[in-house]
């Protein structure tokens, strides 16, 4: 059964939709948030079926200033406001009846799926993780997306000390897109045209709330994004991280460099092949079998484990 619900998070109204399976509870319950400019309808749905086929709930909401969310600074994406979203939407999900507030947990995909690496370390009531191809460093990220070579991550670089100094002066902040069509003739923060293409077709049909901008301080703040520090503190919560084998989007090599570093002996490296990054999006298949291991390991350390 699925409903819409909104919350408060720093005193701003948030929105998302609520998904308990069939059967008495109180259930667990895991909080869903997006990566890049992501509205909840963008896979969340598909991933929170198969969770609710094993007996979990599901909360996936839009963070403060995107999708049906409120919040006067559209389009800005600072990842520690997004981790208190998080935050607060677990300590809205814990007054539910029907919950077990002892059972909570994350998902998040993408840059979401490195906020599921930092909240089970920073917050005790997350019982169990799941990070989908997650943001592991933004800076290295977006310096082996952009490239030296092509010369993109300098002209990067370039772009978000303009839009500092232009706010300094007090002039309004600039927005970058999302993606692009074509990344080598116009600046973007994720220069993948297999982005462009399945976000475009996301907004032209099931998310007409997204929107393919950021502002510029976003990547700024991206830049500044590390999971690093976090890993190690993760001793006990059961952890699972899913990525697929050769991911350009998201580096995989950062992305098993991190699980290797996750101090949890209850951690499970779960590794797609004949993939993208994007394909995962895409491909309702792959985003299936994705959803399917998810819930799988949900199964196992959460809903089983009373």
């Amino acid at each position: 059964m699925e409903k819409t619900v909104e919350f408060k998070s720093k005193g701003i109204t948030l929105r998302g939709v609520l998904n308990v399976p069939e059967g008495s509870g109180p259930h667990p319950l895991l909080v869903m948030a997006g990566g890049w400019c992501y509205v909840k309808e963008i896979v969340m749905p598909t991933y929170a079926a198969e969770l609710a086929a094993v007996g979990c709930a599901t909360l996936r909401f839009d963070y403060r200033g995107f999708g049906e969310s409120d919040g006067d600074r559209r389009q800005h994406i600072d990842p520690w406001a997004q981790i208190e979203d998080y935050r607060n939407a677990l300590s809205y999900a814990a007054t539910l009846s029907g919950v077990d507030k002892d059972r909570l947990g994350i998902w998040g995909i993408s840059y979401s799926g490195g906020h599921a690496l930092i909240l089970p370390a920073i917050d005790p009531r997350v019982r169990c993780a799941i990070s989908v191809i997650p943001v592991i460093d933004g800076y290295e990220s977006m310096r082996l997306v952009h490239g030296y070579g092509k010369g993109r991550f300098a002209k990067l670089q370039h772009a978000l000390m303009e839009d500092r100094e232009r706010r300094a002066r007090g002039e309004p902040e600039q927005m970058i897109p999302h993606n692009v069509p074509d990344p080598d003739q116009a600046l973007c923060t994720w220069p993948f045209t297999t982005s462009y293409k399945f976000f475009s077709s996301a907004a032209a049909t099931f998310a007409p709330n997204y929107k393919a901008l950021s502002t510029m301080e976003s990547v700024e703040l991206l830049m500044q994004y590390s999971v690093s520090d976090f890993l190690k503190r993760n001793l006990n919560t059961p952890i699972q991280m899913l990525i697929v084998e050769g991911d350009e989007h998201t580096p995989w090599d950062l992305q098993v460099e991190a699980f290797n570093r996750i101090g949890s002996v209850r951690k499970e490296l779960s590794v797609m092949s004949r993939v993208t990054h994007i394909g995962l999006y895409s491909e309702k298949d792959f985003q299936i079998e994705a959803a399917k291991r998810n819930a799988r390991f949900v199964s196992e350390q959460l809903v089983k484990n009373r």
